[in-house]
């Protein structure tokens, strides 16, 4: 791909999606709004991305994928990718970073950003699948959910379907909880940072198995 041949957006989507199906132009462009990318501008006002903002973009999307990172490390991480670094001692979040503390979002926000329509999250919410604060909005997670849901409804798949993931998760939730119930007699700050740990490590590690248990149902299933 030569340097001086610009890619347009839609093109960049198309290179991309096979990689990171949840792309989408409203995805580059909320990491273009966050500073993260940076394509420049045609004369006529349209973006233009070059071989190197394809490669940041796969290398953003790619710490969101593998390593469940919020934006703000990921930007922190870019400027030792541009200077080759592309291992970090720290791979793992940490429990702050593991509970994200980015502000909730609204139900047009939501929308907007998730692709979903408004009768869309509303059987999404109906099913259990999405769920709002007590501030009546949505949390970060839930806009992670949402994003998931609409490549889900575009495979096929109904929110019935859908809210089986959500028990899942709930049982899970579950099992977390009466694993760190002795921790949780005492309300010190400490313990309570410790209870946090042991969620962050027990939930990493449920996400992983969960994984891997699925992949190879789905290896047997090619093979029969």
């Amino acid at each position: 791909m030569p340097e001086t041949e610009p890619l347009s957006i839609g093109e960049v989507i198309n290179l991309l999606k096979d990689d990171f199906p949840e792309i989408s132009v409203s995805k580059v462009r909320f990491l273009e709004n966050q500073g993260l990318v940076s394509p420049t501008r045609s004369q006529s006002g349209y973006r233009q991305f070059f071989t190197e903002d394809l490669d940041r973009l796969r290398f953003i999307l790619g710490q969101q994928r593998d390593h469940f990172l919020p934006l703000k490390v990921i930007k922190a991480r870019l400027a030792d990718w541009e200077h080759g670094i592309t291992s970090w001692d720290d791979d793992e979040p940490s429990t702050a970073e593991f509970f994200s503390e980015d502000e909730p979002v609204t139900e047009d926000e939501l929308a907007r950003r998730s692709g979903l329509a408004s009768d869309e999250i509303a059987q999404l919410e109906a099913h259990g699948v999405l769920r709002r604060t007590k501030s009546n909005k949505f949390s970060p997670d839930a806009l992670a959910v949402a994003r998931q849901g609409r490549l889900l409804l575009d495979l096929g798949l109904e929110p019935r379907h859908i809210r089986t993931l959500r028990l899942t998760a709930d049982r899970q939730a579950d099992l977390v909880q009466q694993l760190v119930a002795p921790l949780m007699r005492t309300s010190s700050p400490e313990a309570q940072q410790n209870v946090a740990d042991r969620m962050a490590i027990l939930a990493r590690s449920f996400s992983t198995t969960t994984m891997h248990l699925l992949r190879e149902e789905l290896a047997a299933i090619l093979d029969r």
